[in-house]
């Protein structure tokens, strides 16, 4: 059963609220565990250019929904055509400066909460990834990037073009952690993050680290069942169908296999 759809319009440039985790009735695959997540929406209106449409989710916990909104934590800084903006601050209609493709404009952002503890959830969403200043290399990051449980490295190389037959792939930032330069953090109290989403999947830097932008995971889709597809497709307003996310720009990868042919 989808919940009801409850948009709101605002100004361009008006901010979101901060989301809240709360409870609500979940579809059935989802009510082993009976965990909700409140997630706030923002999407360029269809039918006024210039306006946003503000709208609340509550979905179940579960990581077709949670991979969605929990990027990037807040300070994320991402190059748009009127400079460097923080990723809290990014509205729909924003300009934001992709790798390869140009300026591409932000037609939909996701957020939600984080909240540690929460008995029943997944341990990794109540933790964030702090990538350390060069820790990747020279300015990247160009300062401390700190990310969701769900956030995407875009990264290159040989043994990625052998197991995938593409140069670069999609790598969980979280895979990376070594205890050095990129760190688990457990925070102290209520986090929001975020997540982005094009036309189609793009790359960007935050913080001069290439990440990949919004796209399902097509094995997870699979999944779905009829109730929780008109629920999940009504978290992406500015969609008729899921088949209008397009194919991915990058395919999956983990880096246990890298590391199995490196």
């Amino acid at each position: 059963m989808a919940l009801p759809l409850l948009p709101q319009t605002v100004p361009a440039r008006a901010g979101a609220p901060l989301p809240v985790p709360i409870a609500a009735p979940a579809p059935a695959s989802a009510r082993a565990t009976g965990l909700m997540r409140r997630i706030e929406i923002l999407t360029l209106c269809p039918h006024r250019p210039g306006d946003i449409v503000e709208t609340t989710r509550v979905v179940p916990a579960v990581p077709i929904f949670e991979e969605a909104v929990a990027a990037f934590a807040r300070g994320a800084q991402v190059p748009t055509e009127r400079g460097l903006v923080a990723v809290e601050d990014l509205l729909p209609g924003d300009r934001v400066k992709t790798v390869g493709r140009g300026f591409r404009t932000l037609l939909w952002r996701g957020a939600t909460t984080l909240v540690t503890g929460v008995p029943g959830q997944s341990a990794e969403m109540g933790r964030l990834t702090r990538i350390s200043a060069d820790a990747l290399g020279i300015a990247r990051p160009m300062h401390d990037l700190v990310l969701g449980p769900m956030a995407q490295l875009v990264r290159q190389g040989d043994a990625i073009e052998r197991i995938t037959g593409h140069r670069a792939a999609a790598i969980p930032a979280r895979d990376l952690i070594d205890g050095l330069g990129v760190v688990e953090l457990t925070p102290p109290s209520a986090v929001a993050v975020f997540h982005l989403g094009f036309e189609r999947h793009e790359r960007f830097l935050a913080n001069g680290v290439e990440v990949a932008s919004y796209h399902p995971d097509p094995s997870r889709l699979a999944r779905l069942l009829s109730d929780e597809r008109e629920l999940f497709l009504s978290c992406f307003p500015h969609l008729q169908q899921i088949e209008d996310f397009g194919p991915p720009a990058l395919p999956r990868l983990r880096a246990t296999e890298l590391d199995m042919v490196a």
